[in-house]
């Protein structure tokens, strides 16, 4: 039995926020983390040759200034996404060369397309309440139908809806089907709008902190020390009146309030006693993962550079569906991310593993050219496969769930208090909105102790 003031569960970036602030604040605490490694949805590797590869969240932009503040705290500098060069869009097997957000050198009715598209969705995130997404005032019209639906009947060009809904719903990793617009809509907006979500260039992909996300991730732990319990799945959460009791695999924490940080269907799959709400329940239900393979193939040097490309990609359908230069500050090795969401990830998925290579390198050397073929290495997460993160790197709300059950996200059960980053208000979806929500919820447990104090 270890007895703490508070117990987080959950060793992401907002359980790991919510106990560090805590633990700085002089309040003892007890993380609990199933996996063997702290980072959740984050996971920088560290190769042989010191090079480091994250094969999860990885990217910082503009206005994600808590993450920021965390950087600073620990001296992690950061540095810009390589944007040098030209993209590149395949559409219907033809390569597409562009510079800035929309290629133009595709069809005129279909670059219109998709900026009229960016126009109307920019307009409509801007009415959206961050606080209160189901608010707003055509919310219910909005959570009625799917991404899908609505960009059946915004997107007249065949090319640009292909481009759109490989874009848009790879973002939720998940067939744009299978998501509410309102979400859409809300996720957007709390970045700031699609320009935000779907760029690169003082846009959600602008720079990464020089080491990784384990850069950041791995200073935190070490301040909080023997605080950290990995390998610790929690089984079951009890409350009563005067605190919980936290049962995981070989530990059973007693404290005054817990925080549950991890991914809403992971939450689902702990027991509470007594029951959760029914609208907060049913939440745990409603808000799945999707899937996505992340895929790191690394060269020498990043040839690409030289044949005037940047790296970044986009061919919807195909088994390396996008691309990103993803070298660290100093360039070499050269290394670029592919990354595959949605249904093509789960077909991909069923692939073994010699036919899954051989399908992911094959198209990176239709795009890139022979040299794409031979990788010095090849590093592969599969997040659909990950037992404590249930998916994709956020979970999405299909029709109807935001406005029947969006107002249980960040309201505490009892003393039971929630994070993670689909929780925040303010990037949500993102590191800083997982930084955010563990500080929200820190300091909620800190003022209901005093309130009950006083």
């Amino acid at each position: 039995m270890t007895d703490v003031d508070f117990c987080v569960i959950g060793g992401g970036f907002a359980g790991l926020t919510a106990a560090l602030r805590l633990k700085q604040t002089g309040r003892s605490v007890a993380l609990l983390e199933a996996r063997d490694r702290l980072g959740g949805r984050t996971f920088t590797r560290v190769r042989d040759d010191g090079s480091w590869i994250d094969l999860g969240g990885a990217w910082i932009g503009p206005g994600q200034d808590r993450v920021r503040a965390l950087m600073t705290e620990y001296g992690v500098p950061s540095y810009k996404q390589y944007t040098d060069g030209e993209a590149m869009m395949v559409v219907d097997g033809k390569q597409h060369r562009y510079t800035g957000t929309i290629p133009w050198t595709m069809s005129p009715w279909a670059a219109m397309n998709l900026g009229a598209v960016f126009l109307e969705l920019g307009h409509m995130c801007k009415s959206v309440p961050l606080e209160a997404p189901w608010s707003a005032k055509k919310a219910d019209k909005w959570d009625q139908v799917s991404l899908a639906h609505w960009l059946e009947g915004n997107v007249l060009s065949k090319p640009a809806h292909d481009l759109l809904e490989t874009a848009i719903a790879g973002c939720y990793t998940s067939a744009a089907s299978e998501v509410s617009l309102l979400f859409v809509l809300y996720q957007m907006a709390s970045g700031g709008g699609p320009s935000f979500v779907l760029g690169v260039k003082d846009a959600a992909q602008d720079a990464r902190p020089v080491g990784g996300m384990g850069a950041i991730y791995r200073p935190m732990a070490a301040e909080l020390g023997d605080s950290i319990h990995l390998s610790q799945p929690v089984r079951c959460i009890h409350q009563d009146d005067e605190g919980v009791m936290v049962r995981a695999t070989d530990l059973t924490v007693r404290a005054r309030r817990a925080i549950v940080a991890v991914p809403l269907a992971i939450a689902g799959q702990i027991s509470y006693r007594p029951m959760l709400p029914v609208d907060r329940s049913f939440l745990h239900q409603r808000m799945p993962s999707g899937s996505i393979i992340k895929v790191s193939a690394v060269y020498d040097e990043p040839f690409w550079r030289d044949d005037g490309l940047s790296g970044q990609s986009v061919a919807p359908g195909s088994p390396a569906t996008v691309t990103i230069d993803a070298c660290t500050d100093t360039g070499r090795p050269g290394v670029l991310c592919v990354i595959i969401e949605g249904p093509i990830a789960r077909q991909v998925g069923r692939l073994d593993e010699t036919e899954r290579r051989s399908a992911v390198l094959g198209a990176l050397v239709e795009r890139f050219g022979r040299k794409a073929g031979s990788p010095v290495d090849y590093i592969e997460q599969n997040w659909s496969a990950e037992r404590y993160s249930g998916g994709g790197m956020l979970s999405h709300a299909p029709t109807g769930v935001l406005t029947q059950f969006g107002h249980a996200l960040r309201e505490p059960c009892g003393r039971i208090h929630w994070a993670g980053t689909e929780s925040s208000a303010v990037m949500c979806g993102w590191i800083d909105g997982a930084i955010r929500s563990g500080e929200r919820a820190a300091s909620e447990v800190m003022e209901h102790e005093t309130a009950v104090v006083g």
